[in-house]
């Protein structure tokens, strides 16, 4: 099994307003791969929200942080301020609750699209239609992980696109069955389309073909089914957090 990637050049600069079919569109056509069925596209987030006019003023990245914040999962502070790990929204957990502020003019900051999954399928059914192809759609961000050094694009949008892969109930080499593993494949084609897009090449829209069996006919549930929490969240708490609040509840005779 193989399949390809690559990133398209010449996409431009995005304002509030700009028609991303279209521009799209205008994109894949000039790339001398096309766009053929099975294909999926995986477009950064920052595109999708310049385009919807998520563009604040960077003299309120803190308040645009706290609007967007649902619950703290951790502080720390640092030489350089402090860092908000939160759950935001769209009940994704990351640092500044996703308000970003490269790639972006001087003087103002990105925040998240209002609905990814919504963006996703919008541009799926408009480009689908355009090219008379079926594909899978991804918007994608950059996140950190617990424990890893380092970050990676993960997948906050999704239309058309196998999500999770359910292993449960196959068995492996050995013939014992397999109980836990849930492959979160969306997540694992967007990092490989960053390995082509970069941070800084001006490349935000990657093309992966050769995964047509996770091109689906329906939209599908999109990326929120990739988020994990509520009673399956194991880690709702920062380590310092965590302790403050056992200290409390003993104090309370809670504990």
């Amino acid at each position: 099994m193989s399949f390809e990637v690559w990133a398209p050049s010449g996409l431009g600069e995005i304002t509030a307003g700009d028609d991303l079919v279209v521009l799209l569109a205008d994109l894949l056509r000039s790339d001398e791969h096309g766009l053929e069925d099975g294909d999926i596209l995986v477009l950064t987030s920052k595109v999708v929200s310049k385009a919807e006019g998520r563009s604040v003023s960077a003299d309120d990245r803190e308040q645009a942080i706290t609007d967007e914040t649902v619950r703290v999962v951790a502080t720390r502070e640092h030489p350089g301020g402090v860092t908000r790990i939160v759950e935001n929204r769209l009940g994704l957990v990351m640092a500044a609750a996703g308000v970003d502020a490269s790639n972006t003019p001087v003087g103002t900051v990105l925040l998240l699209p209002v609905d990814p999954d919504g963006s996703a399928r919008a541009l799926r059914a408009g480009l689908s239609a355009e090219f008379g192809v079926r594909i899978g759609v991804i918007v994608s961000d950059t996140a950190g992980r617990p424990w890893r050094q380092g970050v990676t694009d993960i997948a906050i949008g999704a239309a058309g696109v196998v999500v999770l892969d359910d292993l449960r109930g196959q068995h492996d080499s050995f013939g014992r069955p397999l109980v836990m593993t849930v492959a979160a494949v969306a997540d694992e084609v967007t990092a490989a389309a960053e390995l082509v897009k970069g941070k800084a090449d001006g490349r935000p829209l990657a093309v992966v073909r050769g995964l047509s069996h996770l091109v689906t006919a329906d939209d599908g549930p999109g990326a929120a089914a990739l988020v994990r929490l509520g009673p399956e969240d194991m880690f709702a708490q920062g380590s310092a957090e965590a302790y403050a609040q056992g200290w409390k509840d003993a104090l309370e005779g809670k504990a």
